[in-house]
Parts: structure tokens; C-alpha cells; sequence
């Protein structure tokens, strides 16, 4: 078989996370047949599952969390009772004792300025002074969050091309939520992820979708577990009322999109029926603590009408044929296809490919392993020029591919992530993070970007020969532009930063 280096970039960039380094042999195996390297993750079981004994469930998660909240709180009320102790305590009288004589103050004086004449001419602070207190352990919280960071990094690192895990952040971009919103966000985040994204990402559409919608993370993100029917038992006993978050957030960001025909009207009838989907709280009166439960006394009764069909109630049952229904609508398929084929191919997306995945959508009842199959299988993804800009995590994740470094930590990735405004998990709405060349190609970005790749070259120093470097991941598809940029530079570090910048990196 002939090889094909410009197919083999496109594989390895626009389809996965770039050529590791090393003797990984990525662009040869890649050019040898481009839409086959990109094609076997498909085919491998369970490629998108991450099964870490060291990662625990929702659930282990949410009895950690509140066992944690549970401590702070006792610890607050133990520190704000000894503050009210110590007030309380009676004053003693001074004595003469206790005063400092004229004679003690001169002592201490001089003592002050022996210290000071002994100072270093530096200016330096003594050693005491300058020593900075220890920082305190992470807690539960901050020890899970980088815990699942690092699961993450490390099997995006390690893919032999990348294509599943790239689907699994398109997904989880799509159904994001935000660990800003509250601690449970953060310590359910990848969790979330692990158990609502992964195992569907090559399986049905409508099945992820009730998995997403059904998890506590989303839950509490999009604050389900506050909505009440106003028909139900406990929303005649409460003054709370429903919370259309959830129910707006799904039609718009989720499944229909904007201007696909529904009707304010219609959000308040999927709010009324997914009254009722919470999760468990820490007491566990109706169930595990941080388990999805159905709540009868929250849900709001009677047959509910929505998109001119009508859903008898039958408790949680009702909201998932409302979802699976939802699944199938044209206006789904078409909005799903759209989004894929701007996430991997082209900011204007091409409306041929865009139906022709539509339709196999619709067909294939939301097999997303035959849309992702035909999205490769497409010429369009193919033939269309390499415009699109990395996100940031997909810069951080082929830098570190392509040092063939496997991260013990997730420290730098998240640093870095931060900086270049992409903080894993924590997108600025429920929208997720922006996926146009807009987002990430702005001057300001991109003078971050080349920052972190001069941080990247100066901690390697020598020890890499950036020409060896630029074969790995583009071979012959490499520009002579590019190449002449490279073989110009003054040292090696300045040449591993420009091959970081280059087109051939940075581009997909």
C-alpha cells in the first residue's frame, strides 16, 4: 500500500491526539493505511472505559463528601465555641511584673539590632522569618479531582491514535458540567464522566442521554434535585417550585438545539416531568447517599403533554420515554452530526457530510459507532484543509505524546490548562467550552501557548534534537516553511518551541 503522509497528519491530528515519541512509530503506521489506524479503536471492546480500582463510584464518592462536610462543620462550631470561651474568660489584672522596665526594653533593643547587623548583605530575612508554613494536605475533594485528572491524561497519553478518547472529551464537553458549581461537582466529575460518557460513547445516543440526565453530578449541576411539581405532595406542602434548568438545558444544548421548533411551553412540560430526579442525600432516607432515586412525593402528576405527544405518568418511566423520544426526533440528528462535524472537521461544517450523518443517526437509532465510522470513512473529513486550532488540552495532551513521557502527576497539565483557558471540567457555561478557531486562535492565546512551549523546551534542554522531533509527527508532510524555521533557530530549546508552534502541531 502506497504511503500517504498528508493523510497521515490528518489522521494522527485531526482524529486523534498527534504521534507519540519515541519508538512509538505512529506516522509510519498511520501513513501505511490513514483511515485504518483511525478506524481500529472502533473496533477494540470497552476502548473508552477507564476501570481504576483507586477510582471510586458516585456513590463511595458522595459518602466522602458528606463525611468530609460533616468534619468541617464540626470543626467551625468547635473553633467558633472556643472563640466565645476565650471572650468570655475574665481579664487578669497586670502586675509589675509582667511590664517590660526601661531596662528589658533597651535589652530587647539591642538584641533587635544585633539581629539585624547580623542579616546577610543580601538583605535576606533570617531563616525562621523567610521559612514558609507547610501547605495543608488536599482534602478528599482535591485528592479525587486530580486523581481522575491523572486516569484521564495518562489514557489519552498512552492511545495509539486517540480517536476514542477524543470522542469521549467531545461528548463530555456536550454534556458538561462545571466543578465550580459546589464541591459535589468537583468531587463527581469524573466520575460523571467515567460512568455516564464512557461506556456509551460507542453505543446508543439515547442511552447516554439517560445516563447523563439520570447522574447526580448533572443533577445537582443543572439543580434538579430542586424542582418540585407544583401538583405533587411535597409542592403543595412547600413553597418551592419548579427549576426549568435541566429541562431547558437538554432541548436547547442537549438534543433539539435552538430554533428546532419546541416551545417555552414544551420546557416547562419536560420540567414537569423529570420533577421527582434527584439523588439521595447524606441522611439516605430514599436510598444510597449520592445515588440517582426517583422521588413520587416530588413529581408532578397526570398524563403531561410535550411536543404534541402526551405521557401518561408512570413515575420515571414517563421522563425516559420523553428522552428516548427526544432522541429520535430529525432535529436531534441533525444537531448532533452538525456538532461532530465542526468538532473534527471545519468550523463551517459541510452540509452533505452533516446529512449524510444525520441520517445514519436516524437509521441506526443513534449508533454512534456507525456515525463515528462514517464520519472516517468520509471524504470530506479527509480532503478538508487542516484549519481548525487545537483546544488547549489537546496542545498539552500531543506536547506530552510527543516527549513520550507518561505523567505520573496532573500538576502541569492542569497549570497549564488554567493558564491557556481551558480548566479541566470547568467550562464557563453550560454550554461547554467554545469549539471554533475563535475560541483558541486569538493573539492573547496564543502568545500563552507559546509560553508554555518555551517552559516545555527549557526543562528538556538538550537532551532532544527538535529535527528527530518534527519527522515523528509529520514526516515528509512537513513544510519547507517550517522546516527552514527549525533549522534557523539559535539553540535547540528555541527549535523545540517553534516545532511546538508550528503548523504542523498546532493545526488539526
Amino acid at each position: 500500500m502506497a504511503r500517504d503522509p498528508q493523510a497521515a497528519l490528518v489522521a494522527l491530528n485531526r482524529f486523534g491526539f498527534g504521534a507519540r515519541g519515541g519508538a512509538s512509530g505512529d506516522f509510519l503506521n498511520a501513513a501505511s493505511d490513514p483511515r485504518g489506524f483511525v478506524r481500529v479503536e472502533l473496533d477494540r471492546p470497552a476502548s473508552a472505559l477507564i476501570e481504576t480500582p483507586a477510582l471510586q463510584s458516585t456513590p463511595a464518592l458522595a459518602s466522602e463528601l458528606f463525611a468530609f462536610q460533616l468534619e468541617q462543620k464540626e470543626k467551625r462550631a468547635a473553633d467558633a465555641k472556643s472563640a466565645v470561651e476565650r471572650m468570655a474568660m475574665p481579664k487578669r489584672e497586670s502586675d509589675a511584673s509582667e511590664k517590660p522596665s526601661p531596662s528589658s526594653n533597651a535589652s530587647s533593643n539591642a538584641s533587635a539590632a544585633a539581629m539585624a547587623d547580623a542579616r546577610p548583605s543580601t538583605g535576606s530575612a533570617p531563616q525562621a522569618m523567610s521559612a514558609r508554613p507547610a501547605k495543608p494536605a488536599p482534602n478528599v475533594i482535591e485528592r479525587t479531582f486530580r486523581a481522575e485528572a491523572l486516569a484521564r491524561i495518562q489514557r489519552a497519553s498512552l492511545a495509539e491514535c486517540g480517536f476514542v478518547e477524543r470522542l469521549v472529551t467531545f461528548w463530555s464537553n456536550h454534556f458538561c458540567i462545571s466543578v465550580s458549581k459546589g464541591q459535589p461537582a468537583r468531587i463527581w466529575a469524573g466520575a460523571f464522566e467515567r460512568e455516564a460518557i464512557r461506556p456509551h460513547v460507542l453505543g446508543r445516543f439515547a442511552d447516554m442521554l439517560v445516563a447523563v440526565e439520570q447522574h447526580p453530578a448533572m443533577l445537582f449541576f443543572l439543580d434538579n434535585q430542586q424542582s418540585i411539581g407544583p401538583g405533587s405532595r411535597a409542592g403543595q406542602r412547600s413553597k418551592r417550585g419548579l427549576n426549568e434548568n435541566l429541562a431547558r438545558e437538554i432541548m436547547e444544548l442537549h438534543t433539539l438545539g435552538v430554533s428546532s421548533g419546541y416551545t417555552q411551553a414544551d420546557v416547562t412540560a419536560l420540567a414537569k416531568i423529570l420533577t421527582g430526579w434527584t439523588y439521595a442525600g447524606r441522611q439516605g432516607r430514599l436510598g444510597e447517599p449520592g445515588r440517582f432515586i426517583f422521588n413520587p412525593n416530588a413529581h408532578e402528576p397526570g398524563a403531561i403533554t410535550l411536543l404534541g405527544k402526551s405521557y401518561t405518568d408512570s413515575g420515571v418511566r414517563q421522563g425516559e420515554a420523553a428522552l428516548a423520544d427526544i432522541a429520535q426526533r430529525p432535529a436531534t440528528a441533525k444537531f448532533i452530526a452538525t456538532k461532530l462535524v465542526r468538532h473534527f472537521v471545519a468550523d463551517d461544517p459541510p452540509p452533505a457530510l452533516v446529512a449524510r450523518l444525520a441520517d445514519i443517526f436516524r437509521n441506526t437509532s443513534g449508533d454512534l459507532r456507525a456515525v463515528s465510522r462514517a464520519l472516517v470513512d468520509a471524504d470530506e473529513a479527509w480532503n478538508a484543509p487542516m484549519t481548525k486550532m487545537r483546544s488547549p488540552y489537546e496542545f498539552l495532551i500531543a506536547t506530552g505524546r510527543l516527549m513520550a513521557r507518561i505523567p505520573e502527576e496532573p500538576g502541569r497539565y492542569l497549570y497549564g490548562l488554567n493558564v491557556l483557558g481551558q480548566p479541566l471540567w470547568n467550562p464557563p457555561g453550560p454550554n461547554g467550552f467554545a469549539d471554533t478557531n475563535a475560541a483558541w486562535a486569538a493573539p492573547e492565546g496564543m502568545k500563552l501557548r507559546l509560553d508554555i512551549a518555551s517552559q516545555v523546551a527549557t526543562r528538556l534542554g538538550d537532551n532532544i534534537d527538535p529535527r528527530e522531533m518534527l519527522d515523528l509527527i509529520a514526516g515528509e508532510a512537513v513544510s519547507p516553511e517550517t522546516r527552514q524555521t527549525i533549522a534557523r533557530a539559535e539553540t535547540r530549546q528555541q527549535a523545540f518551541a517553534l516545532l511546538l508552534m508550528s503548523p504542523e502541531f498546532q493545526r488539526r
